[in-house]
């Protein structure tokens, strides 16, 4: 064996070599216990990073290219795949391209529109929705997405707001659209999507667009000039009164666009969209997102708990969308095989941590990939570590790129503390702070149309120095030691329940135009097991009246969307003031719904009813217990 060793030494590394390698490991194992997202935080910077200058190389290159711009070169690069389906039928991108094509030609040849015009849409979820939102985006026009819970005088705020010159209505929808149409302004021309009707001064849409050509429309009618203008209006409601709405850019759409590719999505994910077309999240995370990555979206009417498994099986869906009580709703449906899905990513906000950890253990290995974001806001955050709870995460380099801090705020005088000097301060780790972000060229705010008072009022001027300019998102954040962020809570008079935002002033002018109501102060009250907070009306009668219970349903039901109607009323015989002259609704959330701890009479909407009754101790045991269904 020596003579071996003699004949074939083996060779000594350098002497430096294990000093390396025992230096390696040792940061190594530092990085894992003082840096252990610094892989995670790194690629994910890199994703960012690689989208913004390839959007920047466009514009460099003197080319604008939108999202629509994406869409028309799939439809040519892979005219069979299917983009869209619906209801067990395929539409490939080669044929919602053409179908957008004939919208695109008859309103070219029955209306006057110009590049720039605005176009209300007020559709549900089906296949045309996104037909006439492309077709009328090949034209140049803003498109704004109606929400079609709105009714009556709030519909007709959001449509008067946006000033369209016209309105295209779906046909499950024409009841809403007599409610309003009485009220509409004159110059706003109506269609339907129809082949006939008997609604006077109305156009059809349907036997128009069978007659019209699938030849595209002159690309000068739809190419974007600069990134910043605005193709979309999407309604919110903010933080007070009726809906806003808010001025999407070709910019915002593209980086809503880049949020299933940032979380890992490709080309041959099957993306599953159960959520309302007019929100964002599934039109520009989901309908965006898969033409960013040339994807198939299985686009569903609405959300079905109890068929969500069965169609991801039936169409191999791999990507899954949801808000928080989306997913609440899944793990309150009877244990069946629900592992048995090939579904890996689910997108959204607004999960719970129990509800999170109980969705896991339910439905598998599904990475939950959760962000915040709020529609018109400049401001975004990822999870892209999975961590539960978080909304994001933040670093120095995230903080270059998106400039943001959390800020102390008065809850009593509803407004951010200023110290003695005027300046806003920062709140420490682990405490709640107002969110806001910095408004410069690179993160723009682009406002609410036809409101610059309520564009204005979300701007905050002279926080930490003079002159500077912040986007106040209304949220309270919660940064922790390890830099994750936590949505705390809502500011102001906005709650949310059912994954929509309620105003409360909304709500409030709408009980007291009963007769008999003097005062209403509406807030949001916590459910167990429930995600958001449900709407409770405290009201003040008017003298020698009585609170009429049918005729305050028939109220609600009628003039507010269906998650908007208070579910608990309160009877006081005075209202609270703060010391501003503003309701005072702390104690009141506080206090909650609970008949034990409260003497005023209390109410609540029975929807199986259809009634408010008596909320008695066993009805409040009934909600509690889960058995009374909100």
């Amino acid at each position: 064996m020596r003579a071996w060793d003699d004949l074939y030494p083996l060779p000594v590394p350098p002497s430096w070599v294990p000093g390396a390698a025992v230096g390696i490991l040792s940061l190594h194992f530092i990085q894992k216990l003082l840096f252990p997202y610094f892989w995670a935080d790194l690629r994910y910077l890199l994703k960012v990073v690689t989208y913004g200058l390839r959007v920047e190389m466009y514009r460099l290159q003197g080319r604008v290219v939108t999202v629509l711009d994406k869409f028309v070169k799939l439809a040519e690069k892979q005219p069979h795949k299917p983009f869209l389906i619906y209801e067990g039928t395929v539409h490939s991108y080669q044929d919602v391209d053409r179908r957008s094509n004939r919208i695109a030609q008859v309103f070219l040849q029955h209306e006057a529109l110009k590049k720039g015009d605005t176009v209300a849409l007020l559709m549900g979820n089906e296949p045309d929705f996104i037909h006439v939102w492309f077709g009328l985006a090949k034209l140049g026009c803003v498109v704004a997405f109606l929400n079609f819970n709105v009714r009556l005088r709030s519909l007709l705020h959001c449509v008067s707001s946006c000033e369209p010159k016209i309105l295209v209505v779906g046909a499950d929808l024409l009841g809403t659209l007599e409610e309003i149409l009485p009220n509409l302004q004159k110059d706003v021309s109506v269609w339907i999507m129809t082949k006939d009707s008997t609604l006077p001064s109305v156009h059809t849409l349907l036997d128009k667009i069978e007659a019209a050509s699938e030849d595209p429309v002159p690309v000068n009618r739809c190419s974007a000039n600069n990134l910043k203008s605005a193709v979309l209006y999407i309604f919110t409601s903010g933080t007070t009164g009726l809906p806003k709405a808010a001025v999407i850019s070709h910019m915002q759409v593209l980086k809503g666009a880049a949020g299933l590719w940032a979380f890992g999505a490709t080309a041959e994910d099957i993306i599953y969209i159960t959520l309302p077309l007019y929100h964002s999240a599934a039109s520009l995370l989901g309908i965006g997102g898969c033409i960013e990555l040339g994807a198939t979206c299985v686009l569903k009417k609405k959300f079905s708990a109890s068929r969500f498994w069965s169609d991801c099986r039936k169409y191999n869906v791999t990507v899954i969308q949801y808000i928080g009580e989306l997913c609440r709703y899944l793990c309150n449906q009877p244990v069946e095989g629900e592992k048995n899905h090939k579904v890996r990513l689910a997108v959204g906000n607004g999960v719970r941590n129990d509800v999170w950890r109980e969705f896991l253990d339910r439905f598998g290995a599904v990475k939950i990939c959760e962000f915040y974001g709020a529609t018109e806001g400049n401001i975004c955050f990822m999870n892209h570590t999975g961590k539960i709870g978080s909304v994001g995460r933040t670093n120095f380099f995230y903080k270059l790129f998106f400039p943001f801090d959390l800020i102390k705020y008065d809850f009593q005088k509803d407004e951010p503390i200023r110290n003695k000097h005027g300046w806003c301060e920062k709140v420490k780790k682990g405490e709640a702070g107002l969110l806001i972000s910095k408004v410069n060229a690179k993160n723009p705010f682009f406002g609410y149309a036809g409101n610059k008072r309520h564009t204005e009022k979300k701007l905050l001027c002279d926080v930490f120095k003079k002159g500077d300019l912040y986007f106040n998102t209304g949220d309270l954040m919660v940064q922790d030691h390890d830099n994750f962020l936590y949505f705390w809570d809502r500011i102001g008079d906005t709650f949310r329940w059912k994954g929509e935002n309620v105003a409360t002033t909304e709500v409030s002018d709408v009980l007291v135009m009963l007769d008999f109501i003097q005062e209403a102060n509406v807030y949001g009250v916590s459910v167990p097991d429930h995600e958001g907070k449900a709407g409770m009306a405290s009201v003040i009668l008017k003298q020698n009246t009585s609170l009429d219970l049918e005729q305050t349903y028939k109220q609600v039901v009628t003039y507010l969307p269906s998650y908007a109607c208070p579910l608990f009323l309160r009877v006081q015989e005075k209202m609270e003031m703060t010391g501003t002259f503003k309701q005072q609704k702390f104690r009141l959330v506080d206090e909650g719904f609970n008949p034990s701890a409260i003497t005023d009479p209390l109410y609540f909407l029975d929807n199986s009813k259809k009634a408010y009754v008596s909320l008695t101790k066993e009805v409040h045991e009934m909600i509690l217990s889960g058995k009374m269904k909100l």
